[in-house]
């Protein structure tokens, strides 16, 4: 990429659309950062649910956000998310952390801070960020937006599959349900929805491979330095 040295590719879709294990292997490829914005929600849904602070406490929900930190690193195992220096990886991926980050994430308060934090991290590019507003209002001007989009029942039973390598056995219709109606919340809210970017280039994963997907995003971000 010689014009475009240092990018921000905005990888946006629903979730078990495969943004984050996509993301992550586009920017090892790319030699990018990867910056998982799906991590900083479920975060901050973890420590709200810790410290019983409710949505409808502004007051209270402010505060916490203001002396909260959520940052990442590179280990053996992948990437790790820290909060306030706490390994909490594996807690934010669990059941209960999943059907309450959906209303976490259309908090405004909630969604005005981490995207702040989002633009700092991934201003000075050279970066790849996933999730579902992206390239819509976190980074309107990124290099390359990607929409990825994938059948609900081919979304749960790959969401299944990593809670089941979690040691979570949950039936894949309950998955699909519980996917189906964050999709309805995630596009319908009124703060930052779930849509494609009208110069995003959508590409359906229900029939592709990881591999696929990264090899395909790849290509795209390849030809910013043709232009």
């Amino acid at each position: 990429m010689s014009t475009v040295k240092r990018p921000i590719i905005a990888i946006d879709g629903p979730a078990g659309s495969g943004k984050s294990t996509t993301a992550r292997l586009v920017a090892e490829k790319l030699h990018l950062m990867h910056i998982d914005t799906g991590a900083m929600y479920r975060a901050v849904a973890l420590k709200m649910l810790k410290h019983g602070v409710e949505l409808t406490d502004k007051e209270q929900l402010q505060k916490l956000l203001d002396s909260t930190m959520v940052t990442q690193k590179e280990s053996a195992d992948g990437l790790r998310i820290l909060l306030d220096s706490v390994d909490v990886t594996d807690d934010i991926r669990t059941p209960e952390i999943s059907l309450w980050v959906g209303p976490v994430s259309e908090h405004p308060v909630v969604r005005e801070h981490l995207v702040k934090w989002q633009r700092e991290l991934g201003q000075a590019g050279g970066v790849v960020l996933e999730g579902r507003d992206i390239g819509t209002v976190v980074f309107p001007d990124a290099d390359l937006k990607i929409f990825l989009i994938a059948d609900v029942h081919v979304r749960a039973l790959r969401r299944r599959k990593e809670m089941l390598a979690r040691g979570i056995d949950q039936p894949v219709e309950e998955v699909e349900d519980a996917l189906a109606a964050r999709d309805e919340r995630d596009s319908t809210r009124e703060y930052s929805p779930l849509r494609k970017a009208d110069d995003a280039a959508e590409v359906d994963t229900t029939h592709m491979t990881i591999g696929d997907q990264v090899d395909a995003i790849v290509k795209l971000a390849l030809k910013l330095g043709s232009k």
